[in-house]
């Protein structure tokens, strides 16, 4: 038995922890102020079922003052549904993703998934356990030197011996100024040990280096996987391009422009497409500049540099021979707007290709960071299953 006084320090503990539990989830759901609470939202919201964890010991019956324990219990609960909301949409879209995939991607022709594919679009145990990925190998190599800039990627692979695997090569983000090729390590390294050879591949920022100087990186990278592919295991011909923010852009425009025709088809994560309409519409100043953004990487805004701007944006170089496309969107995505997926799902419509939005209700800016999390999981098994059908895996 708890001594009184221990009675209530406890229900002052669980009076506290139920009002940090119910101001995380505000912090969560209400648009970010800045983008020091967009960062914050991010695990609040990927990874806030943990909090579930807390509900025994919130509702433990042990209280000195019986109206501060019951307060402090209903917040904490409170709390939890409302940092719990995100698995349960994820649970709702996941029921409908399985059979958007197939449908879309039926005429493709690809192999299906392997028997190491994930089960289902959301795992509830694996939220908390993890999701396993298998033994992989990482290599550096050097690309290409251009402008004084080595250039290098990170090749994955397993450590199985293999034929030939198709390749995934990855494009991180960053607002074209940032950013590693070392971030989001784990989707890489599960698409590696399910039979694909990934390469996260490094580029030059702006503002000293302009348009296109990150696209030719792209297709420079591309260029020596495809001169190295006996070397390097990779079947030159299944080449898919994923890409993250400022990546997405880049993964889009490489895929689109035909120079590659390895490549088979094309994955963005909340990537900027209407690059005249991002400008005209800018994200919150407080969370990002995001038309500074865009000038520092194309040089000016559209009155002098539309060409740039028209250049650079995926949906001028759609048509009937554009790959298969996948798109992750975020609903409350604050940096890149989700109408820019609605955009280029509109033209691909009009052009007759396969794609898929994997629409996220509740998802922000960089939701995947969190692999086991609710948008970690559907993202991976969308590409994954988009992958297999569009490319095929030996695995």
């Amino acid at each position: 038995m708890l001594s009184p006084t221990a009675r209530s320090v406890f229900d002052w503990m669980r009076l506290t922890g139920g009002a940090l539990l119910v101001i995380g989830a505000l912090l969560a759901h209400l648009p970010p102020l800045n983008d020091q609470v967009w960062l914050l939202s991010v695990p609040l919201l990927e990874a806030g079922y943990w909090s579930s964890v807390l509900v025994p010991l919130l509702c433990w019956p042990v209280w000195r003052d019986r109206r501060l324990a019951l307060t402090g219990a209903a917040l904490g609960v409170v709390g939890v549904l409302l940092l719990c909301i995100p698995v349960v949409r994820a649970l709702a879209v996941g029921r409908q993703l399985s059979l958007e995939l197939e449908t879309s991607f039926a005429s493709v022709g690809g192999s299906p998934s392997s028997p190491s594919a994930r089960p289902a679009p959301l795992v509830l145990p694996d939220l908390f356990v993890g999701v396993e990925s298998g033994e992989v190998q990482v290599r550096e190599h050097v690309f290409d030197t251009v402008g004084g800039v080595e250039l290098t990627l990170d090749l994955y692979r397993s450590v199985e011996e293999h034929p030939p695997l198709p390749g995934v090569v990855v494009i991180h983000g960053g607002s074209w100024q940032s950013g590693s090729r070392k971030e989001f390590p784990a989707l890489n390294r599960y698409l590696a040990a399910r039979g694909y050879v990934v390469a996260a591949i490094s580029y030059r920022f702006s503002p000293r280096f302009l348009f296109p100087a990150a696209l030719d990186d792209v297709s420079a990278a591309l260029g020596y996987l495809e001169t190295h592919a006996e070397q390097l295991g990779l079947d030159r011909d299944r080449l898919a391009l994923v890409g993250r923010s400022a990546g997405g852009q880049l993964a889009l425009v490489a895929g689109y422009r035909f120079e590659h025709p390895g490549v088979k088809a094309v994955v963005s994560f909340y990537g900027p497409v209407a690059l005249r309409w991002g400008f005209a519409n800018p994200a919150k100043p407080s969370i990002i500049d995001s038309s500074g953004v865009l000038e520092a990487y194309l040089g000016g805004p559209p009155a002098t540099h539309g060409p740039q701007y028209d250049a650079a944006s995926p949906l001028a170089h759609v048509g009937h021979r554009t790959p298969p496309t996948l798109l992750v969107s975020g609903a409350r995505d604050e940096l890149v707007s989700p109408f820019h997926a609605e955009f280029l799902s509109d033209r691909l419509i009009r052009a007759d290709v396969p794609h898929v939005v994997v629409r996220l209700p509740w998802g922000v800016h960089g939701c995947d960071f969190f692999f086991r999390g609710p948008c970690g999981q559907l993202s991976t098994f969308a590409v994954e299953r988009f992958l297999a059908a569009t490319l095929g895996t030996s695995s």
